[in-house]
């Protein structure tokens, strides 16, 4: 892992680059992850470098003070812009709670911006209550319900689903939470007219935290955005179907 100072944090990335000439790719993951969830995608970098960070809080990066929600939210997208800036980085890939950041990434820097590639997110990311009360006072049990049927994964094999629920669990309640929370806080769809650079909706077809009607409306609302659906995938579309993600991310890249 590289490493990045900024604002008074440091932020942990890694890059992978084999010798593509295209635009590269910062990927960034969702609520409780990490970066390990886009290992599959440096399988790409033979065609454009592939750049995945580990959001403040989350992995190997530190840990910030500030409250849940569109101060969460700068603060991560700060951590994405740092990054973007460190590896020239002109495309934002982002994952759930990391689609809400790449949006905001757009939306408010000032960045050499190509490309948005908005995977298994939304322009409003609201939370079950349910949910939030699991992760306020049983974060066992938010950790199973998040893991059943539908959610992250489709059908995915056994240990997929141990190495996400015990990546969920080193990240902790207290980040996790937070990030859920920012996600049921975060709402730009009055927004989304104003992203000017071409962007990809991509959705796993069981996703049931956010289904492809999500994406529907990027591509409705988006003056350039394409939809593509993952096939036998959910949530983590990117880790369950890398091969079927890989090849959407890659055409739309070469597009770019």
């Amino acid at each position: 892992m590289e490493r990045i100072t900024h604002h008074g944090r440091e932020t942990a990335y890694r890059v992978s680059d084999r010798g593509g000439d295209g635009p590269a790719v910062c990927c960034v993951h969702g609520s409780g992850g990490s970066s390990e969830v886009w290992k599959a995608q440096a399988r790409l970098s033979d065609r454009f470098p592939v750049v995945s960070l580990d959001l403040s809080g989350h992995g190997e990066s530190d840990d910030l003070d500030a409250d849940p929600g569109y101060e969460t939210l700068g603060a991560y997208a700060d951590d994405v812009a740092a990054v973007m800036d460190a590896t020239g980085a002109t495309v934002v890939c982002g994952n759930s709670l990391g689609g809400a950041v790449a949006q905001w990434v757009a939306l408010e820097h000032d960045v050499a911006l190509d490309g948005l590639v908005l995977a298994g997110t939304g322009a409003k990311l609201a939370v079950l209550e349910d949910l939030l009360g699991w992760l306020a006072t049983d974060f066992d049990r938010a950790v199973s319900f998040l893991h059943g049927e539908d959610r992250l994964f489709h059908d995915a094999p056994d240990e997929y689903v141990e190495h996400s629920a015990a990546t969920m669990r080193a990240c902790g309640r207290a980040v996790t939470e937070r990030d859920f929370r920012t996600c049921h806080r975060f709402d730009v769809r009055d927004r989304l007219v104003e992203i000017d650079v071409p962007a990809l909706a991509v959705v796993g077809e069981h996703d049931r935290l956010t289904p492809p009607a999500y994406h529907d409306y990027f591509a409705d609302e988006i003056a350039d955005c394409e939809r593509a659906v993952i096939e036998d995938a959910a949530h983590l579309a990117m880790i369950e179907q890398p091969a079927a993600f890989n090849a959407a991310v890659g055409a739309f890249v070469d597009r770019l």
